[in-house]
């Protein structure tokens, strides 16, 4: 059942590419008949066409067939996408601290002031 499945499957994704191959066959088996009946030049058999005007005009249907399903598939394509930004407004927050009055004050840190010159001295040979 499964093996059914992907042959059918598969005849399905390949037939369109392989359908020009099948007019090609087409008029290969039935060339005369064409020639004879379906020829659009056969009251002029000098030309030597054999009904290859009818295949060129075969031919081209099915690309203009095959290129207006393509674009409708383009077309109708939905677009997915993938990544969504929101413009949320943005806005800065005032602080308390920040709306607080500057204190200033007279006391200094106090600050250890060792003598650096006796503690990094190149040593002595």
């Amino acid at each position: 059942m499964k093996n059914a499945l992907v042959y059918i499957l598969l005849i399905a994704t390949l037939l369109p590419t392989v359908s020009p191959w099948g007019t090609l066959a087409y008029y290969q088996v039935n060339k005369a008949y064409i020639a004879r009946v379906l020829c659009e030049n056969r009251d002029k058999p000098q030309l030597h066409c054999d009904g290859q005007c009818y295949l060129a005009k075969k031919l081209k249907a099915q690309q203009d067939r095959q290129d207006k399903e393509t674009t409708e598939r383009v077309q109708n394509t939905p677009v997915l996408q993938l990544f969504c930004q929101t413009n949320l407004p943005f806005q800065f927050r005032q602080y308390w601290a920040a709306l607080l009055p500057v204190a200033f004050s007279t006391y200094q840190f106090p600050t250890y002031l060792a003598p650096r010159s006796g503690l990094f001295r190149p040593p002595q040979v």
